[in-house]
């Protein structure tokens, strides 16, 4: 009986070690990583793609064009970059499909799905379209608008401090998301565990503190279609060598 139980136990963990190899398998590359030098002091420097590693959707989740990434939303889990970054300058822009499109980037994120929630731990940069808050009543209520214009989040047991607080989430100061169908710009500021975000020319959200500040980026599907287009990654040095910061590597 206890060989038995032996071989299970092995068989098991063999199983789940060759389900998370398939699911870390290069999907796709999207968007452009330069250094600080090749953005700053050398403009014409191009940079290099950025890889993309399925987490828990699928291969036709995501269609890459380009500049241009189309997310069917199903199933619902995220994609990671192929390393970690951890001070970064990030521009993205973005728009939803769907009415009440539900979407975001993790970072600083460990790639690791919640086999609940299917997301990660990790702070999310969210990206919700405005009549999210109409579907999505509480007891009759509706949900604040501040929600859909670009909260920032420790997700997954990640914690931080919100500068603009709606409970643990930092809100932003002023609505300036657009709809369904229109364009969004986020630059997006990570430095030593603070999160900073310009929605559509300006910096109206941050939060800091950040109990970890290297990690994967993670792009989301959660249920709707959008797009992601120009998503530049510059890099900035690193920070003091804290190994508590750092996610795990996979």
């Amino acid at each position: 009986m206890k060989t038995y139980i032996s071989i299970l136990i092995i068989f098991s963990f063999l199983f789940l070690g060759i389900q998370f190899a398939v699911a870390q398998q290069k999907l796709f590359q999207f968007g452009v990583e330069k250094s600080f030098d090749e953005s700053i002091l050398n403009g014409k420097g191009k940079g290099k793609p950025i890889q993309w590693f399925d987490v828990n959707t699928s291969d036709t989740t995501w269609k890459a064009k380009g500049k241009l990434l189309q997310n069917s939303g199903n199933p619902i889990g995220v994609v990671r970059s192929e390393k970690m970054y951890e001070n970064f300058i990030m521009h993205v822009e973005w728009r939803h499909l769907e009415k009440g499109g539900n979407s975001g980037i993790f970072v600083w994120c460990d790639a690791k799905a919640d086999p609940n929630s299917r997301l990660p731990m990790g702070m999310e940069v969210q990206m919700l379209e405005l009549d999210w808050v109409n579907q999505h009543a509480v007891n009759g209520q509706q949900q604040p608008i501040a929600y859909v214009h670009g909260e920032l989040f420790g997700a997954g047991g990640m914690t931080a401090s919100p500068d603009n607080p709606r409970g643990v989430r930092s809100k932003s100061l002023e609505n300036r998301c657009l709809g369904v169908g229109e364009w969004n710009k986020y630059t997006v500021v990570c430095v030593d565990g603070t999160v900073k975000l310009a929605v559509n020319g300006k910096f109206v959200n941050s939060i800091r503190f950040a109990s970890k500040r290297k990690g994967y980026l993670c792009l989301e599907a959660e249920g709707a279609k959008m797009e992601f287009r120009n998503l530049q990654i510059i890099e900035l040095e690193p920070g003091m060598d804290r190994p508590e910061f750092v996610v795990d590597a996979l």
